[in-house]
């Protein structure tokens, strides 16, 4: 398929995966939307959201949706890095005698790592997936391994005030695309929830397009001319929020964003449109991803939070600010 089929295509494709997730998970869709979103630009996804939210079946749903290898680890605090990467084992030859080492791969060789509350082990064993994420490779016992394209990790986290979590430290924060908050469900679709999971009626996600096709659309994205104007406008939002250089609602954040977030938004950006039957971001493809990319790149004052305020309020006032 070349490229201007791909494109022409994606906004169905995303109606179908929309279909495909909504027979497992109830509503969140704009949840669901930032994912995919995520997952066409081959970005990696922190959900943040209370026990008991679906989060995990969602990761799943969508594996099975987009054809994906699956793993998960659950994050404990006796976990340890070899547990997440693999271990070297001696082996002894039954004929010679000889001792070899042989590589056992760990849970992070899959295409879509699901890392289950991250923040519940210590920052020593959160920092055994930076490699990973960033290099798409893992080192062990002096020798590097490829991981197999895509490699995508999507980690659950809990709120930093729960009792017994670790908080993830900036520079594993920012190999994160998006940061998106997983909230409550509504009346209604918790009443189906509660229906379908008290009758037996749980359904099952079809695959809607397989790892080839997922490769090739994220080649796709990629490879599309970029907008000058979205460039120029995520570069400014992104700059907004470091105090030296921004004005206005900077003058709350204590840090901000790194180059990172302006390639995020841009590339977000493209991803959000064409999956939203586009051919050419703007500037509200920008604003639509904008707080996703940036919650989790941005430290506010003290004097903000004792304000009340959130990184959410900031960034509302930043959007107003940028033109």
């Amino acid at each position: 398929m070349d490229e201007l089929a791909v494109l022409e295509n994606l906004g169905g494709i995303r109606d179908e995966l929309m279909a495909s997730i909504g027979q497992v998970v109830v509503g969140q869709s704009e949840v669901v939307n930032l994912m995919l979103t995520a997952l066409v630009s081959d970005g990696h996804c922190l959900f943040v959201g209370v026990p008991g939210l679906a989060k995990t079946l969602l990761v799943h749903t969508v594996a099975d949706a987009v054809g994906l290898g699956f793993g998960r680890v659950q994050f404990t605090p006796d976990l340890m890095p070899s547990d997440i990467t693999g271990v070297e084992v001696l082996e002894e030859d039954p004929e010679t005698h000889r001792r070899n080492a042989r590589f056992v791969q760990g849970p992070v060789f899959t295409n879509l790592l699901l890392a289950d509350e991250i923040n519940r082990t210590p920052p020593k064993t959160q920092a055994a997936l930076l490699q990973a994420m960033q290099e798409r490779s893992v080192t062990v016992g002096g020798h590097t391994y490829r991981l197999e394209a895509p490699f995508l990790v999507f980690a659950t986290q809990n709120p930093i005030e729960q009792e017994g979590t670790y908080p993830l430290p900036e520079a594993q924060q920012d190999r994160f695309m998006f940061s998106i908050p997983v909230g409550y469900p509504s009346i209604e679709e918790e009443e189906e929830i509660v229906r379908r999971t008290t009758v037996g009626e749980l359904g099952t996600a079809q695959p809607v397009i397989d790892r080839e096709q997922l490769l090739q659309i994220q080649q796709t994205l990629r490879r599309l001319p970029t907008n000058p104007d979205v460039v120029r406008y995520a570069v400014r939002l992104a700059s907004a929020t470091r105090p030296a250089r921004g004005a206005g609602a900077a003058k709350w954040i204590e840090w901000g964003a790194g180059p990172r977030a302006s390639q995020y938004l841009a590339i977000g950006a493209r991803s959000w449109a064409a999956l939203h039957g586009h051919e050419v971001p703007t500037l509200d493809d920008v604003r639509a991803v904008a707080k996703a990319v940036l919650r989790h790149r941005i430290l506010l004052k003290f004097e903000a939070q004792h304000a009340g305020m959130t990184p959410e309020d900031v960034i509302d006032r930043l959007i107003e600010e940028v033109s």
